[in-house]
């Protein structure tokens, strides 16, 4: 428990990360983008031969975008003293008011895409040649740990055997409305399954170490801190987060290169939609010149596309790459990653904040990163090539 008398000391501080953690409570943009008629939309989809552009339909908003706007911008920011903690909480007002403008305008076409492009940006050419330089890697060796033949019950038994290893209590939920086999929704502690999903012996291992043993892990220790905002969300955590859930996945020794070449299929997805390519456009891209199977295609796309056109999933890469050079420069541990929501781009800041006594340790610590796992000199190969 943090003292009073660190509270008093900061107590302009502890009211303005009460007052947004008040506000942020409905903006959890997962809630929101995932489409609630993902099924039936894919059959008329494949019935047209590809030719048909899905209309998703999507959760009602629960908050008056305008209202809460303003309650950001009243914030008194300048009662802050540390100019370093001021500017980080500027910061995440311009970051929860832009996922406010993304929520709002959820397929409302244009409006959607030029949000999502101002909360998550677009990949850069040299990341666009990372997923490329990725893609010409051959993946077609057989393995039978590849074989989707466990059901959504399989894998809840799975990671509760899983989470034998982290002492915190979580929720499990089935959907059939997510576009992922499974996703963390951090503000309920609660991991979704897809209920008609099949799974892989290799892919319940690569969902157990990214949502388990970096999402909820985040979820739990940001949990522990005297201040909202490691839950809620630092500004572009989602790079920072995904970098680290799929670098868990390579130190457990079960990151393929199917998956690796997954990643890559969404920065080539992402790029096609800016480029102007509609979602049978993006599908085709996929399938034909890449030759991605069918199913996998329609995933890539619809979470591509989206709303109106989702940037998010380049960041993925881009932030495995930032963790893989971060956590092999030798210099660094990867613990204070873990305290939250958090991104690298702060990491002072957040240590700044521990030596106040206004942040603590990581509770829990990603297993795979202290037993590291990982041995595929091939992946080793191609992570240090990127650029």
């Amino acid at each position: 428990m943090i003292e009073q008398k660190l509270i008093a000391k900061h107590q302009s501080l502890f009211d303005i990360d009460a007052n947004l953690n008040r506000l942020v409570k409905n903006i959890e943009l997962l809630n929101y983008i995932n489409p609630l008629n993902i099924e039936s939309e894919k059959k008329q989809f494949f019935a047209s031969k590809f030719k048909y552009n899905p209309d998703f339909h999507y959760p009602k908003l629960k908050f008056n975008g305008y209202k809460l706007h303003r309650l950001f911008y009243s914030q008194r920011l300048e009662r802050i003293e540390e100019d370093d903690i001021r500017q980080l909480y500027e910061d995440i007002i311009y970051e929860y008011s832009g996922l406010i403008e993304c929520i709002e305008t959820i397929n409302q076409g244009k409006k959607f895409y030029y949000n999502s492009l101002k909360s998550f940006g677009t990949p850069t050419e040299v990341e666009i040649e990372n997923a490329k330089f990725i893609l010409r890697f051959d993946d077609s060796e057989f393995d039978e740990d590849m074989l989707p033949i466990y059901n959504v019950n399989d894998a809840r038994a799975y990671f509760e055997e899983f989470s034998k290893r982290y002492d915190f209590q979580y929720k499990i939920k089935l959907s059939t409305n997510i576009s992922a086999a499974a996703m963390v929704l951090n503000n309920r502690q609660t991991l979704v399954l897809r209920k008609n999903h099949k799974f892989s012996k290799n892919q319940l291992k690569v969902l157990a170490n990214h949502e388990i043993g970096v999402h909820l892990v985040t979820t739990f220790n940001a949990l522990e801190q005297p201040l909202n905002v490691f839950s809620n969300g630092f500004p572009n955590n989602v790079e920072t987060q995904e970098g680290l859930a799929v670098y868990s996945e390579y130190m457990s020794g079960c990151l393929t290169l199917t998956r690796l070449k997954e990643l890559a299929y969404r920065v080539i997805a992402v790029d096609s939609l800016i480029k102007g390519y509609s979602f049978a456009d993006t599908f085709d891209l996929l399938v034909n010149q890449y030759k991605l199977n069918k199913n996998k295609a329609f995933i890539v796309t619809l979470r591509v596309h989206r709303g109106g056109g989702f940037t998010k999933d380049h960041l993925y890469l881009s932030g495995l790459k930032k963790v893989f050079q971060f956590a092999k420069s030798g210099t660094e541990k990867l613990d204070d990653l873990l305290s939250g929501k958090v991104s690298l781009e702060y990491l002072e800041t957040i240590r700044k904040l521990q030596n106040l006594g206004l942040a603590v340790p990581s509770k829990y610590i990603t297993d795979s990163y202290q037993s590291n796992k990982e041995l595929n000199r091939n992946l080793d190969f191609i992570l240090k090539s990127l650029k």
